[in-house]
């Protein structure tokens, strides 16, 4: 399924690095506030706390990567019921870059990485 929004539109980072001005639209997707980061370091335009993976799915996944591929499968289904806000990131996509921040120190198994890959259809 093809979505129309460039991969090089949708990146991730981690909230703790450094803003950069080719951030485009900062995105933060953890239903959490990151402990640490002060609202004015942390240089967002919008925090989609209904995005992020259910309490009960976050801590059952606890970033094992183990469970990441069913951890993917359960959040792709989860997102069906927030369409309106898949919608919303895909149409910021379109038109600019936007970067989704998250939290976790496991920069490869993370809800960020996982909405990436759904946002662009794979």
């Amino acid at each position: 399924m093809s979505t129309g929004i460039p991969a090089r539109n949708i990146r991730v980072k981690r909230i703790y690095e450094p803003v950069a001005r080719t951030d485009g639209r900062r995105v933060l997707v953890d239903r959490l506030w990151p402990r640490g980061v002060s609202k004015d370091a942390a240089a967002l335009d919008d925090w989609l706390q209904e995005i992020a993976p259910s309490e009960r799915l976050r801590e059952w996944f606890n970033h094992d990567p183990v469970r990441w591929q069913e951890f993917r499968r359960r959040y792709s289904a989860e997102l069906r019921n927030r369409r309106d806000l898949v919608r919303r990131l895909r149409q910021f996509a379109r038109q600019a870059p936007v970067t989704l921040l998250y939290g976790a120190r496991d920069e490869k198994h993370n809800q960020a990485v996982a909405l990436r890959a759904i946002l662009l259809g794979r």
